[in-house]
């Protein structure tokens, strides 16, 4: 199998670190600081930039820019999952500590339907090459729909058909979320809160891979590439929104950032049978963009938001 030598490196370093999660650090639940969010995830994006380094060593530039391209716009992107995760726990009323229970459980499912998502994806479009002109079109209009989405718009879980459906056909405890998936009450093995936000998190995610999957398809469709990026990216992602979380707020040119993203990436896959945009451009644009997001967030919050607080 090509590639095997890195699947046992990629698979070593993704079990012992799930173990690590799951053996110590979940094994007392407790609230995890910005700073300790801040540490995890600078391990993780240095796990994900030596496994990167080990791509360029053994298969060159090519295939390296393709993971960090892919590693990239799978972070970038799933800062709007953490918004919704924002929603979903406060709508339970999950403590911080039990957050990072659901948010293991939740990643854990999603590295499973990434690969289903990413395998269907390649074939797809191996067999049906126009295929990419739609995944392109459908990546420019949501580029373009998350560039005037209102910032202020909330999400209704009320709405949610998913926890519609589970409240229906699931018991439920009326008791506060606590730290079970399931407790007994009158004799009767029921859900908690926790498992139900648990479920709405997992369908959110497989929602939010509509997205990503076609935008890491644009960049390449090298299985291993797709998936070995895609997983260092969402195994970071709780570290990330413990990190970032209390920040989203600020971060008010992000939205449009990762909306530029987007299109680029749908319009790089429309064109690419006629001209193609080379990885280091492609890898330039992506990180480009999402450089100055930031600092305009951050600019922006310094001194304009800032400036309207004293007022």
């Amino acid at each position: 199998m090509d590639h095997w030598g890195l699947w046992v490196v990629f698979a070593a370093v993704v079990l012992s670190m799930m173990a690590l999660d799951l053996g110590v650090l979940q094994r007392n639940p407790r609230e995890i600081g910005v700073r300790e969010a801040l540490w995890r995830t600078l391990a993780w994006g240095l796990l994900a930039l030596g496994f990167n380094a080990l791509i360029f060593w053994r298969d060159g530039s090519q295939r390296a820019g393709e993971f960090l391209t892919c590693y990239l716009t799978e972070q970038a992107l799933s800062v709007d999952n953490i918004f919704v995760f924002i929603v979903i726990f406060r709508y339970f009323a999950i403590s911080s500590a039990n957050q990072q229970r659901v948010l293991f459980w939740g990643i854990l499912g999603a590295v499973v339907f990434r690969a289903i998502f990413i395998l269907a994806g390649v074939e797809l479009v191996s067999h049906f090459e126009w295929t990419m002109y739609l995944l392109g079109a459908f990546l420019v209009f949501t580029g373009f729909k998350l560039f005037f989405a209102d910032d202020d718009e909330e999400v209704d879980l009320e709405k949610n058909m998913i926890l519609r459906v589970t409240k229906k056909f699931l018991p439920v405890s009326a008791a506060p979320a606590g730290k079970h998936f399931f407790v007994v009450e009158n004799g009767k093995r029921v859900a908690t809160p926790l498992l139900v936000a648990l479920i709405v998190i997992e369908t959110t995610d497989v929602m939010f891979a509509v997205d990503s999957v076609p935008a890491a398809l644009a960049i390449t469709t090298d299985r291993f590439v797709l998936y070995t990026s895609n997983v260092f990216a969402i195994l970071g992602l709780r570290s990330l929104y413990f990190a970032v979380a209390g920040i989203i707020p600020y971060l008010h040119y992000l939205q449009h950032g990762l909306s530029m993203i987007l299109v680029f990436i749908g319009a790089k896959m429309i064109l690419n049978h006629h001209y193609e945009i080379s990885m280091p451009a492609s890898l330039g644009v992506v990180g480009g963009v999402l450089i100055v997001s930031i600092v305009a967030s951050v600019v922006r919050a310094r001194y304009y938001d800032h400036g309207k607080d004293d007022e």
